[in-house]
């Protein structure tokens, strides 16, 4: 049963929509400096509003080079995962999984077959293969074909392409954020269409 994550969350009706769509998993941007990056005080007052619907999704804080210490000491009592999508490397994951207690998704920019190893070798507990950072595009998902390892696919998924992406590549997670967009704010109707097309490979 693929899972899915509902990624870049900025508003409480974009929280709202994902609780009452019961996604696995709500990704926020917790590092400065990207569009969807939202500060502490947004973040506290989201993870509120998903802890007040009971909510059963888990709350992923994305971190680009964050310091472990600004993880463990602003984010890590409000969320469930943490997703590295920056240069981290085994002994940073083994620090920060050590200090904060809390399961690790370290995401990697497939372009090669190389890229595909270094991700199956991570010492993270699940890894997200992606095209990029929030491109919107997708990368040659015949590169993944060899993995052993749960992972969780993003880049470039729609309500039009996850269907034949879970049938061909059986990810544990599918992940979606831009596609879920109109003018820069998240859709519901796009939203629940994405996950119905998911559901419907169920």
């Amino acid at each position: 049963m693929t899972r899915i994550k509902l990624c870049g969350m900025m508003q409480p009706s974009d929280v709202l929509a994902a609780a009452e769509l019961k996604a696995d998993y709500v990704g926020f941007i917790l590092t400065d400096g990207f569009r969807r990056s939202i500060g502490q005080g947004k973040f506290c007052e989201l993870a509120a509003q998903l802890d007040d619907r009971r909510s059963d999704a888990k709350k992923v804080g994305v971190f680009v080079n964050e310091p472990i210490e600004n993880i463990v000491q602003y984010y890590t009592q409000k969320l469930d995962i943490i997703q590295l999508h920056g240069n981290e490397d085994d002994d940073y994951i083994h620090r920060l999984r050590e200090m904060s207690g809390k399961p690790i998704i370290k995401a990697f920019r497939i372009k090669s077959g190389q890229d595909i190893r270094s991700a199956q070798a991570s010492a993270a507990d699940y890894v997200l293969l992606d095209s990029g950072t929030g491109t919107g595009k997708t990368f040659d998902h015949s590169l993944i074909k060899d993995i052993q390892r749960p992972f969780f696919l993003a880049g470039g998924l729609t309500d039009k392409n996850v269907g034949e992406a879970i049938q061909k590549l059986h990810p544990f997670a599918v992940d979606a954020s831009s596609s879920l967009e109109t003018d820069g704010s998240k859709d519901k109707n796009k939203m629940a269409a994405f996950v119905a097309a998911v559901r419907k490979e169920r």
